[in-house]
């Protein structure tokens, strides 16, 4: 088995990370491979992992009655992916789809809602990596709305 740690302590979501609360994550996380076009989760599915794209591109979209799916960002090397896995009751809210091959860091949901519990120095610093993602994807969906239905005059 290859050490994680490494690409865990170098992914932009967990610097500064403590040493010790990189290795409670590597306790969760495995490697994970997926082709061009492969979803690597779908609109209300259990949502069970927490991913770190490694490499290539994911497109999250929604799927608009009479149209086709949508995309509304594009998730690319070093950003993270998802939030479903922590808030019951547990069903991803967009689809997943790989533009080109990807690799990433799959860390499983429930693995770390156990260590955030157990741990409130690692569930604090996470949590505020989680709200800080959060908050970073709603600003930029807000900007993509005004640019969709902002005035143009």
């Amino acid at each position: 088995m290859t050490d994680l740690e490494p690409l865990i302590a170098k992914n932009p979501f967990f610097e500064g990370f403590a040493r010790e609360h990189l290795e409670v994550v590597v306790g969760c996380a495995t490697n994970v491979v997926y082709k061009d076009g492969e979803y690597i989760f779908r609109e209300k599915q259990d949502a069970n992992h927490f991913y770190l794209v490694r490499h290539g591109k994911v497109a999250l979209q929604v799927f608009a009655p009479g149209s086709k799916h949508i995309t509304i960002e594009t998730i690319g090397e070093g950003e993270p992916i998802g939030w479903s896995w922590l808030i019951p009751p547990y069903k991803w809210h967009f689809d997943a789809r790989c533009v080109g091959p990807v690799r990433a860091l799959a860390l499983d949901g429930q693995c770390l809602r156990g260590k955030c519990e157990n741990d409130p120095s690692f569930g604090y610093q996470f949590m505020f990596r989680i709200a800080q993602m959060t908050a970073q994807r709603l600003r930029a969906s807000v900007i993509q709305i005004l640019d969709v239905y902002g005035d143009h005059n």
